[in-house]
C-alpha cells in the first residue's frame, strides 16, 4: 500500500500541474484572438484609406499636379532667391515675382505671336453653342468655304463628310466640351495650390519626418524624402529637355515649310509636350489646321509630324528620361505603356513619377534589410583595424 501511495502521489501531481495550465490555454483559444483582431483592424483601416483614396482621387490628381508644377517652377524661386538683392532669406517673394514674371511674359508672348488670338477665343466661347449646332448639320462648311475660298464642291464633300458621321462629331464636340472646362479648372487651381507648396513644402515634410518616433527612422525618413526630392527634379528637368526638344523641331520644320505663325505654334507645341498624348495630338491638329486654312504644305508636315512622333515616343523620350532617373530606355517605356493601359493619359503622365518613388522606397527598404540582417562579424572591417 506504501508502494502504491507513494507512486500515486507523482502520478497526481502531474494531473493537478496540467489542470493549473488550463485556464491559460482557454484564454489563448478564446475568440476572437488579440493578434487575429489586430490583423482585421488592420486591413479594415488599410480598406478605408483605399476607398477614401478612390473617391477623393481627382482631387489627389490635382495636389500631384501641383506638386509636379512646383517642381517645375522652383529652379526659377531658387534663383531668385540666390541672386536677389532683398528677401535672399524669405521664399515668399520670390514665389510672387516667379508667379508676376510669368503673367508678364505670357501676355507679351501672346500679344507679339498671335495679337488676335486672345479676341479669337472669346468670340469662339461665345458662339460655341453656334458653332455646335453648325457642326452637326454641316452648315460650317459653307461658311469655311465662303471664307477661304473653296469650291461648291468642296463644300458640299465637308457637309455630306459631318452630315454622315453626325453622332460622332457631336460626341467629340461633347467630350471637347467637357476637356475644355477640366483644363481650364487645372489651369486655374494648379498654379494656386503650387504657391503654398512652394511657400511651405519644406516646412510640411518637415512636420510629417517629425511624427517619427525615435531619431534613427526620422534621420531614415529624412534621407528618403532628399533622394525623392532629387529624383522629381530631375524627371522635371528631363520633360523640359523634352519640350525645348519638340520646340526646336517644330520652329524647324514650319519655317522650311513656310508656315504662318511659326513661333507662336513652336511655343504652343512645347508648352503642350507637357500633357502626355493629348498635348502632341492637340499641337499636331493646330499645325495642320493652320495649313489647311492657309494652303500650305499640310500634307509634308503631317509625314514629317508621323516621323517625329515616333522617334519622339519610342528613343528619344526613354532615353532623356532614362538618363535622368538612372533607369533603362526600356524600363521607362514599359512604366509609360502599362500607365497608359491601366490609366489613360493620366496613367501615362504619373506612370514615371510613380515608378521613381516606388524605386527610391524599394532601394532604402532593401539596404535597410540587408544592413540588419548583416551579423556585426561579417561586416566589413574599418581603415583603423
Amino acid at each position: 500500500m506504501a508502494l502504491g501511495f507513494a507512486g500515486s502521489r507523482p502520478h497526481g501531481r502531474r494531473v493537478t500541474d496540467r489542470a493549473a495550465d488550463w485556464p491559460d490555454m482557454g484564454e489563448e483559444m478564446a475568440f476572437p484572438d488579440r493578434r487575429i483582431a489586430d490583423i482585421l483592424l488592420t486591413i479594415l483601416l488599410f480598406g478605408l484609406v483605399l476607398a477614401i483614396l478612390y473617391a477623393a482621387r481627382r482631387i489627389l490628381l490635382i495636389f500631384i499636379f501641383a506638386i509636379l508644377f512646383a517642381y517645375l517652377i522652383d529652379p526659377v524661386v531658387r534663383f531668385l532667391q540666390r541672386h536677389s538683392l532683398f528677401f535672399k532669406n524669405l521664399r515668399g517673394p520670390h514665389v510672387a515675382e516667379t508667379y508676376l514674371a510669368f503673367v508678364v511674359l505670357s501676355a507679351i508672348g501672346t500679344h507679339a505671336f498671335a495679337p488676335q488670338l486672345s479676341g479669337k477665343a472669346w468670340e469662339l466661347l461665345r458662339e460655341a453653342p453656334t458653332l455646335q449646332d453648325a457642326l452637326a448639320t454641316g452648315e460650317i462648311a459653307t461658311k469655311v468655304g465662303d471664307k477661304y475660298g473653296w469650291s461648291e464642291t468642296q463644300e458640299l464633300r465637308l457637309k455630306a463628310l459631318l452630315v454622315q458621321h453626325h453622332d460622332r462629331v457631336q460626341s467629340a464636340s461633347q467630350h471637347a466640351q467637357q476637356f475644355a472646362s477640366n483644363a481650364i479648372v487645372i489651369l486655374v487651381v494648379v498654379p494656386i495650390l503650387a504657391i503654398f507648396f512652394l511657400e511651405g513644402g519644406g516646412r510640411v515634410t518637415e512636420a510629417i519626418i517629425q511624427l517619427a518616433r525615435t531619431e534613427e527612422r526620422r534621420q531614415a525618413i529624412r534621407a528618403l524624402a532628399e533622394e525623392l526630392n532629387l529624383m522629381l527634379r530631375r524627371y522635371i528637368r528631363a520633360k523640359v529637355i523634352l519640350a525645348l526638344c519638340s520646340m526646336a523641331f517644330y520652329s524647324a520644320a514650319m519655317l522650311i515649310l513656310r508656315y504662318p505663325h511659326t513661333i507662336g505654334l513652336a511655343v504652343l507645341g512645347g508648352f503642350l509636350e507637357f500633357i502626355p498624348v493629348a498635348g502632341w495630338m492637340i499641337s499636331a491638329i493646330a499645325i495642320i489646321g493652320v495649313g489647311l486654312l492657309t494652303h500650305g504644305h499640310w500634307i509634308w508636315m503631317v509625314a514629317l509630324l508621323g516621323v517625329w512622333r515616333m522617334a519622339m515616343d519610342y528613343f528619344i523620350s526613354p532615353r532623356i528620361v532614362g538618363r535622368n532617373l538612372e533607369m533603362h530606355p526600356l524600363l521607362v517605356l514599359f512604366a509609360m505603356m502599362a500607365g497608359g493601359e491601366i490609366g489613360g493619359i493620366v496613367g501615362i503622365y504619373l506612370s514615371i513619377p510613380l515608378l521613381v518613388v516606388v524605386r527610391v522606397i524599394w532601394r532604402r527598404c532593401s539596404f535597410a534589410a540587408s544592413a540588419v540582417e548583416t551579423p556585426p562579424e561579417l561586416a566589413p572591417a574599418s581603415r583603423d583595424d
